[in-house]
């Protein structure tokens, strides 16, 4: 499994997006995915747009989309990744239908809304959860984390099952933040070496 660190721009420096978002990106030869979650209602509306201005991969609010099948049909038409958000207080289960659509699952580990909050611990049963869905049905949908992700989570989740982790404070907020990427990752790649 692949482990891959996905910098969150929101905690980044508005005022230079550009040269904080070069500093986050450890490969310099390679093209990054641009990866963007859409927590808003009515996201069909949007996909399109999305798709035009460079998305690679997008992902919708299971919570908000009335038809999440549809949505995600649409997200690949456009040639974008098909994601799917469950926020923390929505349980794993309400994917079983769409697992076979999408290719990743975005466990959010806080309350969406904002940077620097506090991992919640019961996002490591949800990932655990999907990790054996995927095992047991044959699929091979990546597992994303996002929020709390940190020198001190981030081997618990690798552990749990999820390869994709979005940081943003653990990442930009204080310090170098090539630095403060490359270790985030080493700690999440040695995590998978406990693990096998």
């Amino acid at each position: 499994m692949k482990i891959e660190l996905a910098p969150s721009i929101l905690s980044a420096n508005f005022a230079q997006l550009g040269t904080d978002a070069q500093e986050a990106i450890l490969r310099k030869a390679v093209k990054v995915p641009l990866d963007c979650h859409l927590m808003i209602e009515n996201a069909d509306f949007f996909v399109p747009e999305f798709a035009k201005a460079g998305a690679d991969w997008i992902s919708v609010h299971q919570e908000a989309c009335v038809h999440l099948d549809r949505t995600l049909h649409l997200i690949a038409s456009h040639g974008c990744k098909p994601g799917v958000v469950i926020n923390p207080a929505t349980p794993v289960e309400t994917l079983t239908e769409v697992l076979d659509l999408v290719h990743h699952v975005l466990v959010m580990s806080v309350n969406p809304g904002f940077g620097g909050q506090k991992f919640i611990p019961n996002a490591l049963n949800k990932i655990a959860a999907l990790a054996r869905l995927r095992a047991e049905r044959k699929l091979d949908f990546r597992i994303e984390v996002d929020g709390g992700v940190d020198l001190e989570t981030v081997a618990d989740i690798v552990k749990a099952g999820a390869e994709l982790l979005v940081a943003g404070n653990a990442v930009f907020g204080h310090g170098d933040i090539r630095t403060n990427a490359s270790r985030l990752l080493e700690t999440a790649r040695a995590a998978t070496l406990a693990r096998a």
